[in-house]
């Protein structure tokens, strides 16, 4: 383009043109600027590294805030309305646009958000508000994975923009995160609820290095063939000379990639003019031993260091190095010379990065991830061999030309230089690869197949899927389809099929991969296989961003998982499977498995149960590692294996996570408890009784943790009561060092006190627990939530009958809740209370309860042996004297006396007021918060007593449902169904009389005499209804029952003659089964039986007034 067509910036709105600070726009910027600015179609470009692509970014956001421009040119802007979303592949790249345009649009009130791992410090509200999201493929896929059931993604139906950099990264295996989510932006962009949003005419703009296919991708993003913009190496602003040297190959690819280090130097002095110059290597410790070895190189040359220029440069760089917090880059830092990778931080980070900005560092020894990231172009690029180590395949691998291509982009400064110099060192074999590499890229291929399990059911779990036609619509959705139809032979399919066949089979994946999931409970699917319904694992699985090969490892855990069973698992996981176990590695592995000084919990054993001499595979290494670095003082210093550490620390707290959630939903008390202290032990880098607990504290290291710990200061406890004075004498520190070592205590969870009581139960074969949450202090007022798990269980079943997430600040103080535990059959059953933290170890509590059940509480009658719904009457309640946290109860019950026995056991025990639970399962009650966990209103195991009945049925009396007996009526009034009630009633009683046994069936003799069953029901709930509102009246209160004789109370309630006789409920009332009633004699009494309690050496005489009404009661 011609510079006379160039755009200016004063073609923007006069309030928009203060984001540039040049006046025109470079040639690939004007020749878009119309596409960019002016419309909204969807766009993909193709341009080398360094022409400018970033303003096209810009261009389109400034197209969406040009919307709130008024027509009186005032900017209006209501936050979060419109919404972009940058995706980058890179987070140095993320938080390079984020300063940047923070800096360009911050004044105008447009919030930007950082979304990735390095910020947590979000929630909803801010990703409501953001005007522009900037964050990588992962994190965003993570966070929209599991929003839908809470309102997460309530934000998507704002999002206006995606803005993709670096879209050829589509051919690395991260690339199926991004075709995830922009599959799935265009799948609920497609949905009828999101018609009027902006989101159903969502506009993308995709950029990427040059690339053949960008016809393939413009497919993909539904790009129009006016959004397509390719741009050759006559865009590029600086003219790059390259230069490829082949060598000799090596014994390996490692000692190679050393020996290459003797030539960097040599090739600095020829071509890099004294300019400056960065050095790419494939590895962190490539990239520190070629600083290292250039830094003795120029050591040599004494005061002619070909890297230092002036005085004032040697003077900068001094005071910098004493700032620098890595020892080895302090030294280097002096010469000239420095190294920058993920391993340093982010203080040495942007200490090096200033420097090299500055001029004053002249050679960054880097790894290929800055070629990415921030902006740090040099004149002189040195590539330091074309393989790397691929983690996924564990083999040395040719880079890909696209990232070949990234790091030559980084080669010549436009304001400073007009030519860059690209040096690209490599095999003998491979110099012609590379020779004309500037002339393209390669193909840019799908990743999705082999990772669309995970995917798959992440969209099911979001309900973006609900059946297996949207399932194959998505799928078609992804550039994996685009590019089947085109390369199928990359895809494991023959050349030349047609569409048709192509269709089929992405059908044919679908429902394979729908059937796997379906047969691992992942999912489920009806009869046909059609509908998809997402099931507790398979959330698990996308809410903690799991492989599925690790998820089928956690489901496949044993029942009694032990931590060394958690642990294993974690060493097995897919996430961290990249971990090689390296030749040089062995001897010190081996070393710390010896384990001589008893420092591990768990070592590696042979196969007979002795620790073994040998490491010989991946997972021992990461089992040797993780135990080592649980001691809290680890013996592996060695960067590549720290860094592997932290991998495996990493990843393992958020796999443990994943498996107590399983264990929880499986019930499984003793997986989940391990499971728990697991993740919290991989999450602090500490086994819970290690004696460094202090370095979970804020400003604690290992080195104040040791002095501590020589002055008997292990707990939190001991370091709340300890001097600040002597603590600043023991670790050598001055004042006020103590002071804030004892104020880093605040950032602890506040105290809490946990009591569990056991209380009165009536039903039979249940205990009754109460636990109660006391808060005993108050944190400081900080965003920094503390959750806590509530669980109690059963130690025999290893069953969890309770669980609780709480956020330990903001729980109503007291908490209480009322679980039910069935009783064992053994008779002893012992309970488990703890409250476990999730983050801090050394702080959980923890109670054990062994309940016994009374041998005598069974009743034993001549047809065998029954256990009838009384109360337990003798409950033992032994508290574990190893326990702490005693409940304040009694070890047994005090003793009733005879008559207050007598009273209860002449009460039938079936409920009035509620249904019982099924006995079969223990039951709890969620949450309960009340001041009084006794209260009768909200206590679901009450006991019944004269009291409660007549109360009860005073109060239900009033609300009686009336019935009016037809005209043509031809049943006897109600005082004469009562007679036929009062002399069946008496004639059993005789037979009971003579007999003194249990009667199997009370009102069979009733039930045979009823002409027509049904109608006689009917008759018989009027009549009794009516009767029993006349004499709710004249119910004696409870008071008045002492003074009543035997004679009296048959006179005064001649109804209820029975007086020799009660009704105990055997279980509690049931639903019964239709074709099960036939079975019954009686199926309307099934769940009642008539016992007499007298027995042949007691006399017959009355001891309740009350026993008749009972009979009545049975029979209603």
């Amino acid at each position: 383009m011609d510079s006379y067509s160039l755009k200016s910036v004063s073609d923007l709105p006069d309030p928009l043109r203060s984001t540039f600070t040049f006046r025109y726009f470079n040639s690939l910027q004007s020749e878009c600027f119309s596409a960019c600015f002016h419309s909204d179609i969807n766009m993909v470009i193709s341009a080398p590294t360094g022409s400018g692509k970033t303003v096209l970014f810009e261009l389109c956001i400034l197209r969406l805030l040009s919307k709130f421009i008024s027509q009186e040119g005032r900017f209006n802007h209501t936050k979060g309305t419109l919404k972009s979303i940058y995706i980058s592949p890179s987070k140095a790249l993320v938080q390079e646009k984020l300063r940047s345009w923070n800096q360009k649009l911050g004044s105008w009130g447009i919030n930007c958000l950082e979304l990735t791992g390095d910020n947590e410090s979000y929630n909803k509200k801010n990703l409501q508000e953001a005007d522009i999201i900037l964050t990588t493929p992962e994190k965003f896929d993570a966070v929209t994975r599991f929003g839908i059931q809470d309102g997460g993604l309530s934000f998507f139906s704002d999002i206006s923009l995606i803005l993709i950099d670096e879209v050829h990264l589509l051919n690395d295996p991260r690339g199926a995160a991004l075709e995830a989510i922009v599959s799935r932006i265009k799948m609920i962009g497609r949905s009828p609820q999101m018609e009027t949003s902006p989101l159903a005419h969502v506009r993308f703009l995709a950029v990427s290095a040059t690339i053949p296919n960008i016809d393939d991708l413009a497919e993909w993003l539904m790009v129009p063939i006016q959004g397509i913009k390719r741009f050759g190496e006559e865009m590029r602003p600086v003219k790059l000379t390259t230069k490829v040297f082949g060598y000799t190959p090596a014994k390996n690819d490692f000692l190679f990639e050393r020996r290459l280090q003797n030539y960097i130097f040599d090739l600095l002095m020829q071509y890099s003019s004294g300019k400056s110059a960065l050095v790419f290597c494939s590895t962190r410790k490539g990239a520190q031993e070629a600083a290292q070895r250039l830094a003795q190189t120029v050591m040599t040359h004494g005061y002619s260091n070909p890297f230092i220029k002036s005085m004032d440069q040697q003077e900068r760089l001094r005071e910098a190095s004493l700032s620098c917090g890595d020892k080895q880059m302090q030294s280097y830092i002096l010469y000239g010379v420095g190294y920058h990778n993920g391993g340093l931080s982010p203080k040495d980070r942007g200490l090096v990065e200033g420097l090299f900005l500055n001029g004053d560092l002249q050679v960054l020894c880097t790894t290929n991830t800055l070629a990415h990231g921030i902006n740090l172009p040099a004149h002189t690029v040195i590539i330091k061999s074309t393989q790397h180590f691929n983690k996924e395949k564990g083999i040395y691998m040719e880079y890909d030309r696209s990232m070949i291509l990234q790091m030559c982009g980084r080669a010549g400064r436009p304001p400073f230089d007009d030519t860059g110099m690209v040096i690209i060192m490599t095999r003998r074999e491979t110099v012609h690869l590379y020779e004309n590499l500037l002339g393209g890229c390669e193909l840019v291929e799908s990743q999705l197949l082999s990772c669309v399990t995970e995917h798959l059911v992440a969209e099911v779990v979001q309900l973006t899927v609900p059946d297996i036609t949207r399932a194959i619509e998505w799928m078609k959705c992804s550039y994996l389809y685009v590019r089947m139809k085109k390369n199928p032979q990359n895809y494991a399919l023959k050349k030349g099929l047609s569409g048709t066949h192509i269709e089929k089979h992405i059908q044919e994946v679908c429902v394979q991969k729908v059937k796997e999931l379906s047969d691992y409970q992942m999912i489920w699917t009806d009869e046909d296989g059609f509908i998809l319904k997402p099931l507790e694992p398979g959330r698990l699985m996308t809410k903690y961003y799991l492989k599925f090969e690790t998820m089928k490892h956690i489901m496949k855990a044993p029942a009694n998982c032990s931590i060394e069973d958690a642990l294993n698992i974690v060493c097995r996981a897919e996430e961290i499977s990249w971990i090689q176990l390296r030749r040089n590695e062995k001897k010190l592995l081996n070393d710390i498995n010896t384990d001589k000084d008893g420092r591990l919990r768990f070592h590696v054993l042979g196969d007979k149960g002795k620790k073994k001499k040998r490491i010989q595979t991946r997972e021992e290494k990461l089992f040797i590692l993780a135990n080592d670095c649980l001691t809290g003082d680890p013996l592996a210093h060695d960067l590549s294996l720290t860094q592997d550490t932290n991998s495996v620390c990493s990843n393992g707290s958020r796999i443990a996570k994943c498996m107590k959630e399983y264990f929880i939903y499986k019930k499984n008390y003793k997986g989940a408890l391990n499971s728990i202290l697991l993740a919290k032990s991989l999450h602090q880098k500490l086994w819970e009784d290690s004696p460094y607990l202090l370095k979970q504290l804020p400003g604690i290291g290992m080195v104040t943790a040791k002095a501590l710990q020589s002055m008997g200061v292990k707990s939190f406890e001991t370091l709340s009561e300890a001097d600040p004075r002597k603590i600043e004498m023991v670790t050598g520190r001055k004042f006020p060092f103590g002071n804030h070592i004892k104020e880093s205590l605040l950032s602890l969870p506040p105290k809490v006190d946990m009591k569990v009581e056991e209380m009165t139960c009536p039903n039979y074969g249940k205990s009754k627990l109460v636990m109660t949450l006391t808060r005993l202090s108050q944190s400081p007022q900080t965003s920094k939530r503390h959750y806590a798990d509530v669980v109690v269980a059963t130690e025999e079943d290893n069953m969890i009958v309770f669980h609780e997430k709480i956020r330990v600040e903001e729980f109503t103080s007291p908490y209480s809740a009322t679980i039910l535990v069935t009783s064992h059959l053994q008779g002893k059953l012992t309970v488990k209370a703890d409250l476990i933290f999730e983050e801090f170890i050394g702080i959980d509590l923890h109670q054990k309860f062994i309940l016994m059940k009374d041998i005598n509480s069974n009743i034993y009658h001549k047809h065998g042996t029954k256990n009838f719904s009384l109360p337990p009457q003798n409950n033992v309640c032994i508290i574990d004297p190893e326990n702490n946290y005693s409940p304040q109860i009694p070890a047994g019950r005090p003793h009733k006396s005879p008559k207050s026995e007598n009273e209860e056991a002449s009460m039938p025990s079936f409920k009035l007021l509620d249904e019982d639970s099924d006995e079969g399962e223990p039951v709890y009650t969620g949450k309960r918060v009340a001041e009084n966990v006794n209260d009768d209103d909200d206590d679901d195991c009450k006991i019944i007593n004269e009291r409660t009945i007549f109360d009860h049925i005073r109060e239900k009396a009033k609300s009686l449902p009336s019935f009016t007996p037809t005209p043509t009526t031809e049943y006897p009034p109600s005082l004469e169904t009562l007679s036929l009630i009062r002399k069946r009633t008496r004639e059993r009683q005789l037979a009971l009389d003579d007999t003194l046994e249990i009667s199997s069936n009370p009102c069979e003799e009733i039930e045979s005499t009823e002409p027509d069953r049904n109608t006689q029901n009917t008759l018989a709930g009027e009549t009794i209804f009516d009767h029993i509102r006349k004499k709710a009246k004249s119910f004696p209160r409870v008071d008045e029952i002492k003074t009543l004789t035997v004679k009296s109370s048959v006179t005064n309630i001649d109804l209820f003659a029975d007086t020799k006789s009660i009704i105990l409920d055997l279980e509690p009332m049931k639903p019964r089964d239709k074709v099960g009633a036939d079975h019954h004699k009686s199926p309307s009494l099934a769940n009642r039986q008539l016992c007499s309690m007298a027995t042949a050496t007691e006399p017959m005489e009355v001891k309740d007034p009350f026993l008749g009404f009972k009979s009545v009661f049975s029979f209603l």
